[in-house]
């Protein structure tokens, strides 16, 4: 089979920035947990590209986008097995959906999507989950929740896929669910000593912009890499997804100076973040001036919703539910308003243009995803939690993770300032 060179170069850098993303999202994390803590949440999200990667080649891969049913893929593909042989055509890729590009290079480009969304929850538990915990519980949540939930939304043989919902870059498959999965675990973990009385500011919103800039730059890849090919739905994927992040900061700082009276750079991070999350599903079937008006409504409702934590009484540290979560369903719902045939014919028309019928099928994807995710989650977090444990002590806590989990420190601030004393 003769595949596209132009579009294969494309999706393979697509992967590279995809996977530039995690390290982003290490760093936007690490700098809003405490100092005691940095080195802790940066190596969950590095964590994650290792084992990941691993089981990805392993198996999850084919329970993605293996043959196995609506629900779930099945074996074919373990250990990578025939990806190379020629003239291979995916499950369900075939006709007007065949790929373009090697199955090696989707198998790449959706490796990386396998990798960040696991590592996006960790935010949700920063300060107190004990690593060991957090491994067992990351690997058995990307091939029970997150690979089902791929084969649902992004095999053409998924039960959504077929029944007509859609999701460009995983809308559903990778914030929904790790939204989902980060409230869970923000409940059965438990809330963080102090918290909310004690004051916990980040330690160092430089890094934090830092890494949004990252998640921005890979973003690109995440969105317009999910078109499979170079061609002007990439463009237009590439553009709709940094108008949308422009309007979420906007947006986001707008309402952030109306109601706090200024705006801030975690602000302006955070809302940047919001707009990228709910451009995700619709990158690939809006254009015109739709990207505007998702982002917007996503650095605003984002915005609102962090502080339902306060309300409610759940410990989400640095704010995944309400951005990645609400910032998920506003994007997912908003596609169905704004979906346009003219920019996708692969898509369908929204509300806006004069159909309902997908709005209805993503309200669809919404609930499944949810109620999926919360239940194998759920579960997932109660067996780990009472086999190994997911708590680190109080005295492990109050020590920091860097210290207790791995034995390391960030910032040797006391020997810098010897050094300068014995100088002087």
């Amino acid at each position: 089979m003769d595949y596209d060179t132009g579009s294969t170069a494309w999706v393979l850098v697509s992967a590279a920035l995809v996977l530039f993303m995690t390290p982003g999202l290490a760093f936007f994390y690490g700098g809003m947990v405490r100092s005691k803590n940095v080195l802790g949440m940066l190596m969950q999200n590095f964590f994650s590209m290792g084992l990941i990667s691993v089981l990805w080649a392993a198996v999850g891969f084919s329970l993605a986008f293996g043959d196995g049913g609506g629900f779930i893929g099945n074996f074919d593909f373990a250990g990578m097995k025939d990806l190379a042989k020629e003239g291979l055509e995916l499950p369900g890729y075939h006709e007007e959906l065949a790929l373009v590009v090697p199955p090696f290079a989707f198998f790449a480009f959706q490796m990386m999507f396998a990798v960040i969304t696991p590592a996006l929850f960790t935010g949700a538990i920063a300060d107190r989950v004990k690593f060991r915990g957090y491994v067992v519980f990351l690997g058995l949540w990307s091939l029970l929740v997150y690979s089902p939930l791929a084969h649902w939304v992004f095999s053409p043989t998924g039960w959504l896929f077929k029944r007509g919902a859609l999701d460009f870059a995983g809308g559903a498959v990778i914030h929904i669910n790790a939204g989902v999965a980060a409230l869970v675990l923000a409940l059965v973990v438990g809330k963080r000593k102090g918290w909310p009385q004690e004051a916990m500011h980040p330690h160092s919103l430089p890094l934090t912009l830092l890494g949004t800039g990252i998640l921005w730059f890979g973003w690109f890849g995440f969105n317009a890499g999910s078109a499979l090919s170079s061609g002007s739905l990439a463009a237009q994927a590439l553009v709709n997804t940094h108008l949308a992040a422009a309007a979420g900061m906007l947006g986001w700082l707008l309402v952030e100076r109306l109601k706090d009276g200024k705006p801030t750079t975690l602000g302006a991070a955070s809302g940047a973040v919001a707009g990228l999350v709910a451009i995700t599903p619709c990158a690939g079937f809006v254009g015109g001036l739709a990207p505007l008006a998702i982002g917007g409504a996503a650095g605003i409702i984002c915005y609102l919703a962090i502080h339902l934590k306060f309300r409610f009484g759940y410990d989400d540290s640095l704010d995944v539910v309400g951005v990645h979560l609400v910032g998920g369903i506003v994007g997912a719902l908003l596609l169905g308003v704004f979906g346009d045939t003219k920019v996708n014919s692969f898509g369908f028309d929204g509300l806006i243009n004069g159909s309902s019928d997908l709005m209805m099928d993503q309200l669809v994807a919404v609930g499944a995803t949810i109620a999926f995710s919360a239940v194998a989650s759920l579960i997932l977090a109660l067996i780990v939690n009472a086999v190994i444990g997911l708590r680190v002590s109080d005295d492990d806590e109050a020590q920091g993770l860097d210290l207790s989990q791995h034995a390391e420190a960030a910032y040797n601030l006391g020997d810098f300032g010897t050094k300068e004393r014995i100088g002087a």
